[in-house]
């Protein structure tokens, strides 16, 4: 039996498909479409544990607590992730666009809501605004990138960016809050 997608994402599919795939249309061009792949698999996980395994090396006296600051935050994000995203089962533009929106990219899976890429992303750059600033001239173009990957490989709506990126900042605050 598959799982019944909320009748809202019928509406905003067909809102949103048109914009998709202009921007999916882009990666034509050869180095956009490598530019947006090496987006998409930096955003996986190797920058977000470079930056979390970097704490300690970032601020001596606080390091250690970051670090699990941090780590707690993007393992909590990720379950509220999970149990969204297999709960609201919206299909990948790809998929629901099948002769008009490409795949750029292989899908860890197949349903698109919230971006998790652009949830960490955003998670990670508020976490970083609030101790290394200094980190923001990289982690901020990189994040925008990221998140723009997603949309432009059709593996997410741009809802789907909107939705992972206010996610990842509502934990950041919450994170923020909570370690005080």
């Amino acid at each position: 039996m598959r799982p019944r997608t909320p009748a809202v994402f019928d509406r905003l599919d067909l809102l949103e498909w048109q914009l998709c795939q202009r921007f999916a249309r882009l990666s034509i061009h050869r180095p956009w479409l490598t530019t947006l792949r090496i987006a998409s698999k930096i955003g996986d996980w190797p920058v977000w544990v470079a930056l979390v395994a970097a704490q300690p090396l970032l601020d001596e006296s606080l390091g250690n607590r970051r670090l699990l600051q941090y780590s707690v935050t993007a393992l909590v994000a990720l379950v509220v992730y999970r149990l969204i995203k297999t709960r609201l089962c919206r299909e990948r533009p790809f998929i629901t666009f099948v002769n008009v929106i490409q795949c750029g990219e292989p899908a860890r899976d197949r349903y698109s809501f919230p971006s998790g890429h652009t949830m960490h992303a955003v998670m990670f750059c508020v976490l970083a605004a609030a101790h290394t600033p200094w980190l923001l001239p990289i982690l901020v173009p990189l994040s925008l990138l990221i998140a723009l990957s997603r949309v432009g490989l059709g593996l997410h709506y741009i809802s789907d960016v909107v939705a992972g990126a206010a996610i990842g900042w509502a934990f950041a605050l919450a994170s923020l809050h909570l370690a005080g």
